[in-house]
């Protein structure tokens, strides 16, 4: 340990991106005209650089034509697919913010998303596995005053891939399109040269303490400049093709996937609309891919799947493994099984862009799986005492913060909850505990708030709990995370009855929230109590009820260095 304060800051060798999404993805096309942009594996459908300029002005259009105005509220819920990038660009190259809803979210949950973003236009999957989201969005209309207009994908190239292509051209996103005929390049040109690399682009809704979702607003150049540095990170140029099977409605999709790959020329391979190992396997090795992105349960499933040997992987030379800690094994044949050499951890939030730190390419084992990286360019990261604020010793555990242009604008229509995460000198309080090593390379060790992390999905346990005590029978309830060497965490809810109420098993407790809530979301224990340990003030003891239920139920977290 020295005596140097635990504060970095990144290099800024390589300025930072002064424009648009627009005016970056044009300059891509420019250079990269001919070269593949995108492939969608399900469907077989192919996009080159020049055909995405082209595909996502159209959208542009579209919306323009449909009314929207530069600033108001587009939604997007789906899997991953094409028209979820070409939507993506498309609003961003209209001046339309664009509201990321989760395709897991239920009907409570995306009512509120609606209502509370106030989105004017919803572009959605029609049905998807399981999932009917043409009847949620039904139930939810109503209740919804400023959505306007509801365009539903169609819901064969989701369900059915094998004839996806045959029944493109008949739906509502189609008929979106069409609109747009009628609004000239001139009016498209005219409307993105009025933009700014300031204005708002993005919405992405991330729980809070409250148990409610916060908007965290991003700009142009918030996101656009968070995946140009991933990627300059993992060391992309046009000739890298990239695996993605993370979600797009994320940030480590649509900004350290997608952006990522559209400011260096290289291809954005979608593997299926959903995580499948099989199929992500199968994408690398037919599409040749030099990156795979995941958390670490994905990398896991892969190495897992029974026919993992049976694929050619050669190719891949990179990747990123973010969302949660890695066990060393995992790591250990992610580079020597899957050929990542050069795989890379990040660690950020949704409301910084979401990328803070990252490992380098030539960084040794240790560092990969006991740190979370060092400062991105141009962004400033310090361990602080949280009561305090002030800068505490390098070795010595605090509150991690970030400043700089990775920030986000603010939480929407929320400036009391923006002020309490972003002080007035401009630092993100994360509220997680980190410790920064001698060589600025910080490790996180723990959470000040009672976030969960499930297979790489933030869950506060507060939401969780103001949905169960909705259930009749209950009279409180408390919701901890416990070890879970599949998704890292799990949730187990502590549930004090009603009188004269049956107790509740882990089974029923699920059979009320399915359909509702959202399946990560969902607690996979249950112990039944008479009371909650608390505190002389009365505050629960939250410490205390994670420790009790890991020996309750015998769990024990999974090794990591």
């Amino acid at each position: 340990m020295t005596d140097l304060p635990s504060y970095a800051c990144g290099t800024s060798d390589s300025p930072l991106r002064g424009e648009t999404i627009g005016a970056n993805l044009a300059r891509t096309a420019a250079a990269f005209g001919d070269r593949e942009a995108m492939v969608e594996c399900a469907t077989a459908r192919r996009w080159t650089y020049r055909q995405l300029q082209a595909d996502t002005g159209r959208v542009a259009r579209g919306l323009i034509a449909a009314g929207v105005a530069t600033g108001e509220r587009v939604g997007i819920w789906s899997p991953n697919c094409a028209e979820w990038v070409l939507l993506q660009y498309g609003a961003a190259r209209a001046g339309a913010i664009l509201v990321n809803v989760n395709p897991a979210y239920r009907t409570s949950e995306l009512a509120f998303a609606l209502r509370q973003s106030g989105v004017k236009l919803l572009v959605s999957a029609g049905r998807f596995k399981t999932s009917d989201y043409r009847a949620m969005v039904e139930e939810v209309r109503g209740d919804c005053p400023d959505l306007e207009r509801v365009a539903f994908l169609d819901e064969h190239s989701l369900d059915d891939p094998d004839g996806g292509a045959d029944t493109r051209g008949t739906g509502d996103w189609e008929a979106l399109l069409a609109g747009g005929d009628a609004v000239s390049e001139e009016r498209l040109r005219e409307r993105e040269e009025s933009l700014g690399f300031d204005d708002p682009i993005n919405i992405q809704y991330t729980s809070g303490t409250t148990g409610f979702p916060k908007g965290a607003t991003l700009s142009h150049h918030n996101i656009l400049n968070n995946g140009h540095f991933v990627a300059e990170t993992c060391g992309y140029t046009e000739h890298d093709r990239v695996c993605l099977p993370v979600p797009f409605y994320h940030c480590f999709g649509m900004v350290m996937g997608n952006l990522g790959c559209t400011t260096h020329g290289a291809c954005i391979v979608i593997p299926a609309p959903a995580f499948d190992p099989a199929a992500t396997l199968k994408a690398v090795q037919d599409e040749r891919c030099t990156s795979l992105y995941g958390v670490p349960t994905m990398f896991i499933a892969q190495l897992q799947h029974p026919g993992f040997a049976e694929y050619d992987l050669s190719s891949l030379r990179t990747g990123i493994m973010a969302g949660s800690p890695c066990p060393v094994e995992v790591m250990k044949r992610v580079v020597t099984e899957m050929g990542c050499e050069e795989v890379t951890i990040c660690y950020g939030m949704t409301e910084t862009s979401p990328v803070s730190t990252q490992t380098r390419r030539d960084d040794d084992l240790e560092h990969r799986v006991s740190t979370v990286g060092a400062a991105h360019p141009h962004v400033e990261i310090k361990v602080a005492d949280p009561a305090t604020g002030h800068v505490v010793p390098r070795g010595t555990p605090g509150e991690f913060c970030t400043r700089g242009y990775s920030v986000m604008l603010g939480y929407w229509n929320e400036s009391d909850k923006t002020a309490e995460a972003i002080d007035a000198a401009g630092w993100m309080r994360t509220g997680d505990l980190a410790v920064m090593a001698d060589d600025g390379y910080a490790n996180i060790v723990g959470r000040i708030k009672d976030m969960v992390i499930r297979g790489g999905e933030n869950i506060y346990p507060r939401e969780v709990e103001e949905f169960l005590y909705t259930h009749p029978d209950i009279a409180d309830v408390q919701v901890v995370g416990v070890p879970d060497e599949k998704y890292g965490e799990e949730l187990c809810a502590w549930i004090v009855m009603r009188e004269g109420r049956d107790p509740l098993t882990a089974e029923t407790v699920r059979e009320f929230c399915t359909g509702r809530l959202a399946h990560y979301k969902i607690p996979r224990y249950v112990l039944n109590v008479d009371a909650f340990p608390m505190t002389v003030t009365g505050k629960v003891r939250k410490v205390e009820m994670r420790e009790d239920s890991a020996k309750r139920l015998g769990l024990t977290p999974a090794e990591t260095i």
